[in-house]
Formats: structure tokens, sequence, C-alpha cells
């Protein structure tokens, strides 16, 4: 990365002919941000960080990797991260760089730009969330990437593209009012056609259930390739997943792609369910003194769709030992050529997200 100052462009990207590529096409690398928050890690993130840094380590052995680290923090980040991880210095106020930091655009003649969306931390989850609004402007001055600036909320996590003109998306998240309330659906739908390169939008109705998120696609269904999208699914009628994952694939059983194909679904197993322990509570200040515990019994929003692919891996979340397995070898078969790892990942779900959530995909192109 360098610290040449980029345009800033009128956009949108679609009008110069830029379109946001499907995560399993070539990467120049990944990015992700150091977790420090003591309002939302245990045991002052110090378990988080050892999550992150496996996950880092694991991405580095096939693509560079890019560490966002608060100023406050980068004694403990170099310490912690493997050696072959870049750290870069910019502040935030979360980790989760799926969601505050750019997504990446590209053209036909190779260029890469980015995009940098609106952030009002899940429609106002927290209120302290000025440095995570300002960090992708940051990430692409460093870089010296042009940047295209979106003019409404929008989180990375919340969407899911083909590569080749069609996005998956949740109703649930983003016609929700705590994003866009001056917006339409119709609305909202061409601000994604212009800023990503999309013609079909599919809407599922709900993301997961306990998704703090509310109901970011990568928890619940992704794209694996063109015309294909895993899907989490639940067999117990008693869980309410199993509605909300039924629903989905009748939806998705109705579809087509923005290239007329049908979409073919393979269900991956829900893990679980997954409930916060005492011994995983997070102490929350209180304003009159002393402290509290955060979570202690609440549903964990675990999902094996929440994993990331690279540069020939694919690295996916162990969350339960009952379903681990079976979900490894559905990734394998739907990734042949890719290396399937599977990482134990438990504190980062603490969190509220996973492995996608806390990566972000540099596209292969030249700044420009």
């Amino acid at each position: 990365m360098t610290a040449d100052a980029p345009a800033t462009l009128p956009g949108p990207p679609t009008a110069d002919g830029f379109r946001m590529p499907a995560e399993w096409e070539p990467h120049a690398g990944t990015l992700m941000i150091w977790p420090v928050r003591p309002d939302n890690w245990r045991e002052g993130a110090r378990p988080a960080q050892a999550a992150f840094a496996a996950v880092a380590g694991a991405i580095a052995r096939f693509e560079p990797v890019t560490m966002l680290v608060p100023p406050e923090a980068l004694a403990s980040a170099r310490e912690t991260l493997p050696p072959g991880v870049q750290v870069l210095e910019i502040p935030s106020n979360d980790s989760w760089c799926r969601d505050s930091g750019p997504t990446f655009v590209t053209d036909a003649g190779g260029r890469l730009r980015g995009v940098h969306w609106d952030f009002n931390a899940w429609g106002g989850l927290y209120t302290d969330f000025e440095q995570d609004r300002a960090l992708a402007a940051a990430v692409l001055r460093q870089a010296g990437v042009p940047r295209y600036r979106a003019p409404f909320v929008l989180e990375g996590g919340s969407i899911h593209v083909d590569g080749e003109g069609t996005l998956l998306t949740t109703e649930e998240c983003l016609l929700n009012p705590n994003r866009n309330p001056q917006l339409s659906r119709a609305e909202i739908e061409r601000n994604m056609r212009d800023y990503l390169g999309v013609e079909t939008i599919l809407w599922l109705e709900y993301g997961l259930v306990d998704d703090e998120t509310d109901g970011h696609i990568d928890n619940i269904a992704c794209f694996v390739r063109p015309g294909v999208v895993a899907l989490t699914w639940c067999d117990d009628p008693a869980d309410p997943q199993h509605a909300i994952s039924r629903a989905a694939l009748e939806r998705l059983s109705r579809a087509r792609d923005a290239r007329g194909r049908p979409i073919e679904v393979v269900k991956l197993p829900l893990p679980g369910p997954l409930f916060r322990t005492a011994a995983e509570a997070v102490e929350e200040p209180l304003a009159g003194g002393g402290t509290m515990s955060r979570g202690v019994g609440e549903r964990l929003g675990g999902s094996y769709v929440n994993f990331y692919v690279g540069n020939g891996f694919v690295l996916m979340p162990l969350l339960d030992p009952r379903h681990d397995e079976e979900a490894r070898a559905i990734l394998a078969g739907l990734f042949p050529g890719r290396e399937v790892i599977g990482l134990p990942t438990r504190e980062i779900l603490l969190g509220g997200g996973n492995i996608h959530c806390i990566t972000q995909q540099i596209p292969v192109g030249t700044p420009g």
C-alpha cells in the first residue's frame, strides 16, 4: 500500500464500467481489522485477538493479508500476528471489515476502485461509530485507490454477488427502517445496480435467527458459483430457523439469475443451536458504577455459510463437532481444487459474526 491520495469520483461505478467481482475471482489480498473493543470482546479482547491472528495466518499462506490496527493496539497486534501479516495503522471502533471497510470494484481493463458506503453501526447497534464510518476512506487513501462515495447506508455482509450480474440480499436488513428510511425498495435496488454493477437482485425475506445485524445475507445464503447458492438449513420444525430457511428455499427455487439460469440450492447444516455461557459473558460498565454481564444464555448466530473464499482456499468456521465435518465435506465438493481449511472460531462468533464478517477481499487490479 502507498500513501498516495486517490481521487474521489462522482460515480456511480457502473457509469464508468465497473462492477463488483465474485469473491472466488483472483485476489490481490485480504483486509482485516484488529479487535480491541472491550464492550464486545471478553477478557480485554485477548481471546478474540488470538482467533483473528489464526484467521490471518491461515489466509496468509495463500495471499497477502493487511491488518488494520488502531494506534493504541499496534504493539499487541505485532506481538500476536504471524510475521507475514502486514500491519497498517488506521483507527476503528470495531473489527468487522466486511461491513465498515470498502467494497472493491473492477473494470474490463483491470482497473481497481473502491466503494465507500455510508455506515451507521448496523442501524445504531453502537453509538460511537465515526471512526468506522471513516475507515473505508482511510483504507483507500493509503492504498492509492480511487473512491466512490455511495449516498446510502450499506454493509458488505448484507450483499453477495455472483460476478455475473446477480446479487443476493435480505429484506430484513436492507429494507429495515434503521438503515435507509428515506429510500424505497426500488431506490435501494437502483443504488445497488449503480454501485455494484448488478442487474438482478434476489431478495430473501429473513436472515439467520438471532443475528444482531438484522439478517445479513452472509449468515444464511451465498453464491458458491454462478447459478448455485449455499443455504443454511435446519431440519428441526421446532427451531425458528426451520421456517426461515424453508421460505428462503422456496424463493430461490422460483428465482432466475441475471443470465436466466435457475438457482441450484445446496444445503449447509445449521450448527447448534449455540448459546453463550456464563464464562463467555462480556462485562459492560453501568452508568451508576459497577458492571453487568451481557448475553448469558443468549443464542449465537452461528452459520457455516459464513466462510471466506480466496486464492486456492476456502476458510470455514468450526462451530459444532456434530456438524463440522459434514459442512467441510459439502464445501469441498462445492469448491474442487481449493483447500478447505476449518478453524475454531467461537471467540469470533461471541462478538457477533464470523470469518466472512472479519475479512474483505481486494480483487486483482491496478488502482486507476
